[in-house]
């Protein structure tokens, strides 16, 4: 994990719902290093967790699978 980057252009997750459960994500990074930033919305100044591209999409397609259950 590392802290916020200013520079970072941040996207709320379209899978977050109004529950206060939201991530974010900065595609553009992404695209440009294969590094995906994520972050907790509800705190924009907190801890950042860096995933490749590749875990990233595979995290992806098991929530949109149902593999993890809802909270």
């Amino acid at each position: 994990m590392t802290t916020d980057s200013p520079s970072l252009r941040w996207v709320k997750s379209s899978y977050s719902g109004s529950g206060g459960s939201c991530v974010e994500w900065a595609p553009a990074h992404a695209s440009a290093t294969g590094i995906v930033p994520v972050r907790d919305s509800k705190n924009s100044n907190g801890p950042v967790l860096n995933a490749s591209a590749e875990a990233f999409a595979f995290f992806v397609a098991g929530v949109k699978a149902g593999e993890f259950g809802t909270i």
